[in-house]
């Protein structure tokens, strides 16, 4: 029988980022309970700084503070979109990065995952068998809430096996 329990909002959110990276080789995330500090140690320096960027430098939740750390950190000017193409460069999980122009001119950014349900340990009362089933798109939306003009959204089946960055 499953064993049913609670799980800190800040733990939810660092297993959203651990299992949002850890199909990237180039990317370690670690939890630091007792200083409450997440630590994503990044090997590509364009990366660390899109993620340095794109990352809140805390959150908090009620009353804990969660301190999110990129290691190492550059500073690069770049677009919010080119920040997610560097963030998620060699991350298999992501299908394709794009901006499309539509109706009227408008421009609308797309990070595109892989059409896959993940699941990761979780104690939350959502599932009484203490695993989580989402998709990538899910977990990418409740990390990069902060940041405005990107839409988080899973692959057609068909449209995979495009390079990233291009449009199918």
């Amino acid at each position: 029988m499953a064993k049913l329990g609670l799980v800190s909002p800040w733990i939810e959110f660092y297993s959203e980022l651990e299992v949002l990276f850890k199909e990237d080789p180039g990317v370690k995330v670690l939890y630091d309970d007792e200083n409450k500090i997440v630590k994503l140690y990044v090997e590509d320096a364009e990366k660390a700084d899109a993620l340095t960027r794109l990352l809140p430098a805390e959150k908090n939740f009620g009353g804990v503070k969660l301190t999110i750390e990129v290691v190492p950190a550059n500073k690069l000017g770049d677009s919010a979109l080119g920040l997610f193409q560097k963030a998620f460069k060699g991350n298999t999980a992501v299908s394709y990065i794009r901006n499309v122009t539509g109706m009227f001119g408008f421009d609308f950014n797309y990070v595109v995952f892989k059409p896959k349900v993940v699941q990761y340990y979780t104690d939350s009362l959502n599932d009484i068998y203490g695993m989580r089933s989402t998709l990538y798109q899910d977990i990418a939306k409740d990390v990069f809430s902060d940041v405005k003009g990107v839409y988080f959204c899973t692959d057609l089946v068909e449209n995979l096996g495009q390079p990233l960055g291009e449009w199918p």
